[in-house]
């Protein structure tokens, strides 16, 4: 079943998730310095800089300035962009997660669109035909997000059924050679990305600011290990051990 969210625009320094602001198929969201949705306060942004439309697995953003274009980069795209011209309506953007840049009277100003509802085609098929099965969890074994989630089963796949999961530091530092921009930050991002993508439900302790990111991360391997979303094979996407930073 599909998450009813199509896109999730996540405002610049965003505090938690309660703050990101959730699109459903066919609604829009206006942003700029006096937009009713997407304030962005700073003099060098228009009134009424853009709007952005959901469209399920994709969305379509609007550039209402009449000088400025707009970037849209895929975070992940090794410096994959498009420009949005001035005045462009109605532009596809195609990646799973975006940040829009805007030109501010010299300064950059970014926020980021998440888009959750990609889907990809099963890696295992049973080769008998006919119509595919949509699978419950749509995951990309090339991206970062399952490069994380792998990291955070991989003690418990290794032969520890019971070994703790491994800390977002641990995390950051057993992806680093592959990923040497890895972090706390970023980990945590990816770790944020997963619990919208997989669909986890806020806990309890977290509406009552308890250790949330320990209960997320606890989640997400239960999840992926009950249903087979990260396999023993799929640690293939780590480093080997022997690079991994002390």
């Amino acid at each position: 079943m599909h998450s009813p969210d199509s896109i999730i625009v996540v405002p610049p320094h965003c505090p938690d998730p309660g703050h990101q602001l959730r699109l459903r198929p066919g609604e829009k969201l206006t942003f700029g310095r006096a937009a009713r949705d997407l304030t962005l306060d700073h003099e060098g942004v228009s009134r009424q800089a853009g709007e952005i439309a959901a469209q399920g697995a994709f969305w379509i953003l609007s550039n209402l300035s009449r000088s400025q274009t707009y970037v849209v980069e895929n975070p992940e795209g090794a410096g994959e962009h498009i420009k949005v011209a001035p005045g462009r309506l109605d532009a596809p953007v195609p990646f799973e997660f975006s940040r829009v840049v805007l030109p501010a009277a010299g300064d950059l100003l970014a926020f980021e669109v998440w888009a959750p509802r990609h889907e990809h085609l099963p890696r295992h098929t049973d080769g008998l035909g006919g119509t595919e099965t949509v699978p419950a969890f749509s995951l990309d074994v090339t991206k970062r997000y399952f490069a994380v989630l792998a990291a955070l089963c991989e003690p418990r796949l290794r032969g520890a059924p019971h070994a703790p999961v491994p800390t977002v530091e641990q995390v950051a530092r057993r992806l680093a050679p592959r990923w040497p921009a890895a972090s706390r930050a970023t980990v945590q991002w990816n770790i944020d990305y997963l619990a919208v993508k997989l669909r986890l439900k806020a806990s309890a302790d977290a509406a009552e600011g308890g250790p949330r990111l320990h209960g997320k991360k606890e989640a997400l391997v239960s999840l992926a290990l009950r249903f087979d979303l990260v396999r023993e094979d799929d640690l293939a996407v780590l480093p080997p051990t022997a690079q991994v930073r002390r």
